[in-house]
């Protein structure tokens, strides 16, 4: 399949793009979009046959169900049983914006999206293309992250031609995403309301509006659950090399644990802060993705900077983890994710390696290295 590609213009009118992608849309093929947050792999939400396509191209299995983007708010009414006060309150205070809500879904929406769940996860975009795309399609749109299955999620238009070309019928090509990681995911069929993703629209801003607000106990990373939230179930957002995340105290210990990597031979990505990358040995044996010190910064460039480790090709990828007070609760859900949760801590000037479970690892010893 060829795809198509269309370079959009920021504050201009990019309708006849939108026109001609939107064509793709309704004779059932799958177009990536930008959004505020990641770039989508769409296709008409109301078709159960173009929704497979998504699956198709991306590799994803079929049990993890997708969420559908609307470009008005008007259009919820016709793919939910109804909306409590919470998803309300929601609506009215986040949307548009980096935000979904799980809410009932009604007898429209395809088995395909909701994965045969009662359930049907909604967003409303904020950005301007995405918009004008959605409208112009005349449907609501099912979009996944536009990449292979498992991969970091796309923040760029290159970025999704590397994953998907030859593999859909067209690229929309809005530029780098603003916020970088995906959007908030919030179950709204429960009194309380609980985060199953979190994302841009933070645990806080959410408890200000709603009261009480839980976070999905799954997100710790229980692998027996079945997923409300589209995309948590599976190992995501991962490099090709390992990933170990040193969380807490074990931060301060990266620059040595690089040292002894370096002194096995390895080649070493590491993704630290500014601090931290002031302490680390000259070597040409080290990538560095270097996101200096705002959590905000590292948001909008982790896919970007994750994805650049498999165009260097490191042995081993050490990172540094954040606090995880606003935006840095979502990035250290996408950081465990691509670790497949190998996850380094420190207890009692001992580094530990998944201390929920594992022996303990002496940092001169270096085990958890490959």
């Amino acid at each position: 399949m060829k795809t198509c590609y269309w370079k959009l213009v920021a504050s201009s009118n990019n309708a006849a793009a939108h026109k001609e992608a939107a064509a793709f849309i309704k004779a059932g093929e799958c177009i990536a979009f930008p959004t505020e947050t990641v770039y989508g792999l769409g296709a008409d939400g109301l078709n159960e046959e173009a929704v497979q396509k998504i699956f198709a191209a991306k590799g994803r299995p079929n049990d993890n169900p997708l969420i559908l983007h609307i470009s008005k708010k008007e259009t919820i009414d016709q793919l939910t049983t109804g909306l409590n006060n919470n998803a309300k309150a929601i609506m009215e205070h986040f949307m548009p914006g980096p935000i979904t809500i799980i809410v009932n879904k009604s007898d429209i929406v395809p088995e395909a999206v909701s994965a045969g769940l009662p359930t049907v996860a909604i967003r409303w975009p904020s950005h301007k293309d995405a918009q004008d795309f959605i409208t112009a399609c005349g449907c609501p749109i099912a979009a996944p992250s536009a990449n292979i299955s498992g991969r970091p999620s796309p923040t760029n238009a290159q970025d999704v031609l590397e994953d998907m070309d030859g593999k859909i019928a067209g690229i929309l090509d809005g530029g780098p995403c603003k916020i970088g990681v995906e959007s908030t995911i919030v179950d709204t069929t429960e009194a309380i309301p609980v985060i199953l993703r979190p994302g841009g629209i933070t645990y806080e801003m959410l408890t200000e509006v709603l009261g009480v607000v839980e976070i999905d106990p799954a997100l710790h990373g229980d692998p027996n659950f079945k997923p409300k939230a589209p995309g948590m179930k599976y190992r995501h957002y991962a490099p090709k090399a390992p990933v170990y995340l040193f969380e807490g105290e074990a931060t301060h210990h990266l620059s040595v644990c690089v040292k002894e990597a370096l002194n096995k031979g390895l080649t070493v990505g590491v993704l630290c802060d500014e601090n931290t990358a002031k302490n680390l040995p000259a070597s040409e044996k080290i990538y560095l993705a270097n996101w200096g010190c705002d959590k905000e910064t590292l948001a909008n460039e982790l896919f970007y900077l994750l994805r650049d480790f498999d165009r260097t090709h490191p042995d081993v990828i050490l990172a540094q983890g954040v606090c995880e007070e606003g935006i840095g609760l979502a990035i250290m859900n996408r950081l465990r994710k691509a670790a497949g949760f190998q996850i380094v801590t420190l207890a009692n000037d001992v580094l530990l390696l998944n201390g929920r479970e594992a022996a303990m690892e002496k940092l001169s010893q270096l085990n958890f290295i490959p």
